[in-house]
């Protein structure tokens, strides 16, 4: 071997050194790769998820890909991707009966012995639990109350009262309808929650009904309440109850249509109001809370919160760098400045940022009357969101009836849960 040749392998063999002592030198020796994170594209767009994302990017240099889904495929196309081995390197989820279409204990890291566990409250930590007590994610959401919001200085204006009963509530919608204003903003484009606000007292009341209905020993037929809820709904719209563009309004859509007084009440929770709603006409203060009503319990019903999960891919190519990630999201000093003036009960123990809206506070009493435990996307089997809402799509198109809804939502939950 020449001199020359002798002095450039020497060379190389040096750089190869640099290189190696270098990346030993980067704390957790995956801090050079990207980072997946993947959720609902209205989930990874809210403002405390922004913060929490550029936040750890610019005290860590790491990168974050963020992979937003839009909300109606998420279930679907999040299901094919981890089958295809392509699951992000973070799932975002919460712990309701969709994760069954995931075999979790195949696909995720049990998150138990984790640092940062007793920065939880016993309830995020409570809702993140499995059936054998396994901790499955993070809790990195808003805890909200859900239930009926409606324009209280546009009542107000017309001399009408909310309501505290179904037939006073059925009474205002009739004398909103009546004179020309549309009672309720119903976003019948994609959207599936308001379903399982009727469904919860069904079920939270009668634990008894529920393991009939997981057991196969009924179904939502033998189940009166289910088919006023239909009947109530499928009415409502005919009544024009929900306005004439109803099919038309998204997620994107309701924040213009409640905020410019089209609409007088929607179905939704209290944080919503401080990440999604821009305030047109009216502004926040403008709002107050009732119980929903969609004809399942007389006094109405209140929803409690439902926590969105940061999952860890146990297959994923990053774990190390994925589980930094949520003990940097589950630092006091990083949730607070994600969280600062979001309106929203504490997850953590050292939250302190965050505030408790007047709507929330002012109809606190009510709420302890009537909230239940959210129930039915998180215990009933087979229950898909995204299944009901198709099941009451077709019913809005008359392509069905009110039996034959309810027909399909039982089809549709007994496929889901392999039955």
């Amino acid at each position: 071997m020449t001199s020359a040749a002798k002095r450039l392998t020497a060379f190389a063999f040096a750089l190869v050194f640099v290189l190696a002592a270098f990346a030993a030198c980067v704390p957790g020796g995956e801090k050079g790769d990207v980072l997946t994170l993947m959720g609902k594209k209205s989930d990874m767009e809210k403002s405390y998820m922004k913060r929490i994302f550029d936040l750890y990017e610019e005290k860590t240099g790491n990168r974050l890909e963020v992979i937003e889904i839009e909300d109606a495929e998420y279930e679907a196309e999040a299901e094919k991707r981890f089958k295809d081995g392509r699951g992000p390197d973070i799932f975002m989820h919460f712990n309701n009966a969709d994760l069954g279409r995931f075999d979790v204990s195949e696909n995720f890291m049990y998150l138990n012995g984790e640092s940062w566990v007793g920065e939880l409250t016993d309830s995020a930590r409570a809702y993140c639990l499995d059936g054998d007590g396994n901790l499955l994610g993070l809790p990195f959401w808003e805890s909200s109350v859900s239930g009926c919001y409606y324009n209280k200085t546009l009542l107000d204006s017309l001399g009408l009262k909310p309501a505290s009963t179904q037939a006073e509530f059925d009474t205002l919608c009739r004398a909103l309808a009546d004179i020309g204003k549309t009672p309720i903003c119903w976003a019948g484009n994609g959207c599936s929650w308001m379903y399982q606000f009727a469904l919860d007292p069904v079920f939270a009341d009668d634990p008894t009904l529920l393991a009939k209905l997981n057991s196969g020993e009924i179904s939502y037929a033998d189940i009166p309440e289910v088919k006023a809820m239909t009947e109530w709904i499928s009415n409502a719209a005919e009544l024009g109850w929900f306005g004439d563009d109803y099919l038309k309004i998204g997620w994107s859509e309701i924040s213009d249509v409640i905020g410019s007084g089209d609409a007088v009440m929607t179905f939704i929770w209290d944080t919503w109001f401080y990440t999604d709603f821009a305030a047109g006409k009216y502004t926040v203060d403008d709002f107050a809370l009732m119980p929903v009503f969609m004809n399942t319990v007389d006094g109405g019903t209140y929803e409690g919160g439902n926590l969105n999960m940061m999952m860890v891919n146990k297959n994923g190519g990053h774990i190390k760098t994925a589980l930094e990630f949520l003990e940097f999201c589950a630092t006091a000093e990083n949730y607070n400045a994600a969280f600062d003036g979001i309106s929203t009960v504490s997850c953590f123990v050292g939250q302190t940022t965050n505030i408790q809206s007047h709507m929330v506070t002012n109809a606190s009493a009510s709420i302890e009357a009537k909230e239940r435990v959210s129930t039915a996307a998180s215990k009933i089997m087979g229950y898909s969101a995204d299944d009901v809402c198709a099941a009451f799509d077709s019913l809005f198109r008359k392509k069905i009836d009110v039996d034959g809804c309810v027909k399909l939502l039982d089809e549709n939950r007994l496929r889901a849960a392999g039955k």
